[in-house]
């Protein structure tokens, strides 16, 4: 009988020195978190990376981390391997992939015996979709928690570790299904741009009964209230229909 394997996903983030390649910027913090069907597991890979150079004045100001703070640490050729075997297989999930996965593959065409990075995984990119579902509006990270009430208060630098943490929050409410029930027009392309379930699971029997949260008295007022104004401003009010 074959062995069913979860669905692993890597949450990924980087720091580097500056913003382009083509300027010999380098990468100096990789950050990843583990996901199996869905479920943080705590096996993440984080390391800083000695780039022979200093940052642009641009990008320390976000990061921080100074040449003197990265002189003792490895770099990029002494950690690649370990990397590669930790991605192999899985789907990457990255908010701008294009400038990740570039500067992924600029380190690792200085390497002799390695691929490029989509040789070893698949990619999903966060900011495509948050733009496919938010048309027109912004969608960087801090946004999309906004959006999705994800808690980032504790980031005051950019860190590529706690960045992915944080993606990989916002991703789980993005493609958790829940939007697609307010009608928000979204479910074929959540089908289509992350084919993640590929059969059905049935709820366990003996599962523990949900949770119903009720509205308190004070706010049941207060949302009359409001669709109360609602129907004052515009004339008609849906919600206040009476449905026979």
């Amino acid at each position: 009988m074959k062995t069913q394997h979860a669905h692993r996903l890597i949450v990924l983030d980087t720091e580097t020195t500056g913003l382009s390649t083509k300027d010999g910027n380098r990468i100096i913090e990789i950050g990843c978190v583990e996901l199996l069907d869905r479920r943080l597991t705590g096996n993440n890979f984080h390391v800083y990376i000695n780039p022979e150079r200093d940052s642009e004045p641009g990008a320390l100001q976000v990061h921080g981390l100074t040449r003197e703070f990265l002189a003792d640490k490895p770099k990029f050729k002494a950690v690649a391997q370990d990397f590669i075997k930790y991605i192999r297989g899985s789907e990457l999930i990255i908010h701008n992939a294009p400038f990740d996965v570039g500067f992924l593959n600029y380190e690792l065409a200085k390497l002799p015996n390695t691929q490029s990075i989509e040789s070893y995984c698949t990619i999903f990119d966060t900011l495509a979709d948050a733009k496919i579902r938010f048309p027109g509006q912004r969608n960087n990270l801090d946004a999309l928690c906004r959006r999705y009430s994800v808690d980032n208060t504790h980031r005051e630098l950019h860190g590529a570790l706690l960045d992915a943490q944080i993606l990989a929050d916002v991703f789980l409410r993005m493609t958790g299904g829940q939007f697609s029930l307010m009608g928000d027009g979204n479910e074929d392309h959540v089908a289509a741009s992350h084919k993640e379930n590929k059969t059905i699971t049935r709820t366990l029997a003996d599962r523990p009964p949900l949770v119903v949260i009720r509205c308190s008295d004070e706010e049941e007022s207060e949302h009359n209230a409001r669709l109360d104004s609602i129907q004052k401003v515009s004339g008609q009010c849906l919600w206040q229909r009476d449905i026979n």
